[in-house]
């Protein structure tokens, strides 16, 4: 068996113990490698231990007490660290009304309850296939990596491949460009970096500019001590928070020097504001 299928964990969340007995003995009997790395019977738990635990797959009650499976799905997509893959999310519940909502969270399936065995050993059958997907592209990554070392080992110390694992220079100046306009933006003036589609807002006390280069590349070229990531999709100069409030929920509210808007730090950040 593919070892993306013998080494995969999943969380259920529902709050009828009799269901969640029933799809975990189900599992156990269309998947037996499948370890369930934890059974929770309401959204607030499903999310704490989803987050603890990063299994590869999360069955999503959708009526839940606390947050419901959707707001969980949301909420995992806001806290998820971006250097691991986003879990396969399945929801289940009695209600069919819910299907559109479900799949706009990016569900790879729905299943309504009760469960008919048939249809979830098709929805077993399509996260095994989604699951080998991603292997294949993982392993295809790393066959590259370890050609571009190779190839490093032979250029000598002095050589260098796009796409190497040496840091890139610290950025100093942005260039935004608009139409045929450039501007240049002192990073130091920068109060935070939102990732918004393909593009990147750079938020300075003045205005703010989009420039095209993913998050994921821009933060490298970054001092990982003057700007911190408190979202999967926001980085913040520190200097410029003037006050970080902790919400019941563990999400921090950020309030900044210079700008009007508050930004929000996800519960997996949260630790950056402990007050010492």
């Amino acid at each position: 068996m593919n070892p993306a299928l013998t080494e995969t964990s999943a969380l259920i969340a529902e709050d009828e113990p009799l269901l969640a007995a029933h799809l975990q003995a189900e599992l156990a009997q269309l998947w037996p490698a499948l370890r369930i790395a934890a059974v929770c019977g309401d959204g607030d738990s499903a999310l704490e231990q989803a987050l603890a635990k990063r299994p590869q797959l999360c069955f999503l009650d959708i009526r839940m007490p606390g947050r419901s499976g959707l707001e969980v799905a949301q909420a995992l997509a806001e806290d998820w660290p971006a250097e691991q893959p986003f879990p396969l999310l399945v929801f289940a519940t009695a209600y069919d009304q819910y299907a559109l909502q479900a799949f706009e969270r990016q569900a790879v399936d729905y299943l309504l309850k009760p469960l008919d065995r048939t249809r979830l050993s098709a929805c077993v059958q399509r996260l095994q296939a989604r699951l080998e997907e991603r292997q294949r592209r993982q392993d295809a990554h790393g066959a590259l990596q370890q050609t571009f070392q190779q190839l490093r080992a032979l250029l000598g110390p002095g050589g260098a491949l796009p796409g190497s694992d040496f840091p890139p220079p610290r950025l100093d100046v942005i260039s935004a460009q608009v139409g045929s306009v450039v501007h240049l933006v002192p990073v130091d003036e920068v109060v935070y970096f939102e990732a918004a589609d393909k593009y990147v807002r750079v938020v300075t006390a003045a205005r703010e500019h989009l420039i095209r280069l993913p998050l994921k590349e821009l933060l490298p070229q970054l001092d990982a001590q003057r700007f911190w990531q408190v979202h999967r999709s926001v980085v913040v100069q520190a200097r410029c928070i003037a006050q970080a409030q902790r919400e019941e929920s563990g999400k921090v509210t950020l309030r900044l020097k210079g700008r009007p808007e508050t930004l929000t730090a996800s519960r997996l950040y949260a630790h950056l504001f402990r007050g010492l």
